[in-house]
């Protein structure tokens, strides 16, 4: 298991309330549930049920409110946001895999 020093350099680690990650990100707490329900991101759960957001779902999000603050529906932006981040990943391995 990780030691707690280790996890604030994981992007991956759920440190964030959603409270708080509203703040980071410039938007509402309604507008990261409604980015839950639209599956871009996935919160993970405190012991008492409450959301606790990663760095990278905070990029994620933050980038979802511009597109949207842009006047891009907020499902035509989650959906290229998946599929920006599918791309980014497919190259990733794709490059992996040349080495």
């Amino acid at each position: 298991m990780a030691q707690p020093d280790d996890m604030f350099g994981d992007d991956d680690y759920p440190a964030y309330t959603m409270g708080r990650a509203a703040e980071i990100t410039g938007a509402s707490p309604d507008f990261l549930r409604r980015l839950d329900e639209a599956k871009l991101i996935t919160p993970s759960r405190s012991a008492g049920g409450h959301r606790r957001y990663s760095r990278y779902q905070l990029r994620l999000a933050a980038r979802a409110r511009e597109m949207v603050d842009q006047g891009t529906a907020l499902e035509a932006a989650c959906r290229i946001i998946i599929l920006e981040d599918q791309l980014e990943e497919a190259l990733r391995h794709n490059q992996d895999n040349q080495r």
